[in-house]
């Protein structure tokens, strides 16, 4: 019974934190990824690109956030993606990842 209960435990955990930040592997042209972005989720960047050419685009509509790279290439590419931007912490911790 116990073990039964710890493997319960930790796929629920697992479960929970996949949806926050699991990324797709999407790369596509920039533009394509933005007007992407815009058109279907509502979201639009909520801070410049980094160093890393990394970039959060959110929507406060819908609560999304994505977490792009921008190469020089002008290839763009899903890190993570998740719900719940309106979230306080989680929202301060991903602006607090693009520092550098």
């Amino acid at each position: 019974m116990k073990r039964v209960f710890l493997s319960l435990l930790t796929v629920g955990t697992l479960m929970s934190t996949a949806t926050a930040a699991m990324a797709n592997d999407v790369c596509m042209p920039g533009p394509e990824l933005r007007a992407s972005l815009i058109d279907w989720y509502g979201e639009e960047p909520v801070a410049a690109p980094n160093k890393a050419q990394q970039q959060i685009w959110a929507s406060p509509r819908t609560g999304t956030w994505t977490k792009v790279h921008f190469d020089a290439n002008g290839v763009a590419c899903v890190l993570a993606q998740g719900d719940d931007w309106l979230v306080g912490a989680a929202r301060e911790a991903l602006l607090a990842s693009l520092a550098d």
